[in-house]
């Protein structure tokens, strides 16, 4: 048995999903039955429809807890030529924030709550209980691996895994685009003209924004047009008032991004819904 495999059955045993990679921390590409995406994909791949592929052909779709899969025959063979082992971090209930430099590290040492460390090559992983949309270069050096994504295992590393933070979801909202000035996601509470506060409770605020994701969340077609709506909505109750904050458009932007929204297309739906409400 190889030292990748053995690895790989290890994780499987504790429920964290697994795939092999090949030369460059690439995966494995798909086969010919999957090639072009003619298998329909596998059925938690966004998109996708049923396929009956026992191979690694799907990235991080791919990833696996079956020991039987891991250990079949078709696998074997790309164990035989795996360079290293990676996971599902989102498919674990984890987030990974990837940090790839020094200044990256010290970004996180500065604003991020403790949590388990393991180092990489270049910096280190910085690995949180939870899960949400994964999103590369949301800072410099900083990528987020959770949902829709797969990681390096490099082992358990040092600390304990801490509960995934608000802080860790914020980025996601403030990346700004170097290619031509876009509308961005708000930094700051929204404020309105008449300052009047709907909210007698604060209750009234969370049992909105609750909804709203809710919302987003169990939308299974026309996902751009329901965000919109759904920001228009939330912004049209409380976007005058000031009680909006960078936490709150993360959460409605992270509902999105797991539907699969990509980032312009939250800024530019959240900066049309105030352009028609006039904010």
């Amino acid at each position: 048995m190889s030292e990748h495999l053995r690895i790989a059955l290890e994780l499987a045993a504790s429920q964290i999903p697994i795939l092999p990679l090949r030369a460059g921390k690439v995966p494995f590409g798909n086969c010919p039955a999957c090639a072009d995406n003619a298998c329909g994909g596998r059925p938690n791949m966004k998109n996708s429809g049923p396929c009956a592929c026992p191979g690694v052909c799907h990235a991080w779709a791919a990833a696996t807890t079956d020991a039987n899969v891991i250990s079949s025959g078709i696998w074997q063979r790309a164990w035989a030529r795996a360079s290293a082992v990676a996971y599902h971090p989102g498919g674990a209930g984890l987030t990974v924030v990837d940090l790839d430099n020094a200044d990256a590290i010290t970004w996180a040492r500065e604003n991020l709550p403790a949590t388990q460390t393991v180092p990489t090559t270049r910096g280190e992983h910085w690995i949180y209980l939870g899960t949400m949309a994964s999103t590369n270069a949301v800072r410099p050096g900083v990528d987020i691996k959770s949902l829709m994504s797969y990681a390096r295992w490099l082992g358990t590393g040092t600390g304990a895994t801490a509960a995934l933070p608000a802080v860790v979801r914020v980025p996601t909202v403030k990346q700004p685009s170097t290619a031509r000035r876009a509308p961005q996601a708000p930094t700051a509470p929204v404020r309105g003209q008449s300052g009047a506060c709907p909210h007698r409770t604060p209750a009234f605020l969370d049992r909105g924004l609750a909804m709203a994701v809710q919302r987003i969340t169990d939308a299974s077609s026309a996902v751009h047009a329901t965000v919109y709506r759904t920001f228009l909505a939330v912004l049209s109750v409380h976007g005058r008032c000031g009680c909006l904050t960078e936490t709150h458009v993360a959460r409605l932007f992270t509902a999105a991004q797991t539907k699969g929204e990509s980032l312009r297309h939250c800024t530019d739906a959240w900066t049309n819904a105030r352009s028609r409400l006039g904010l």
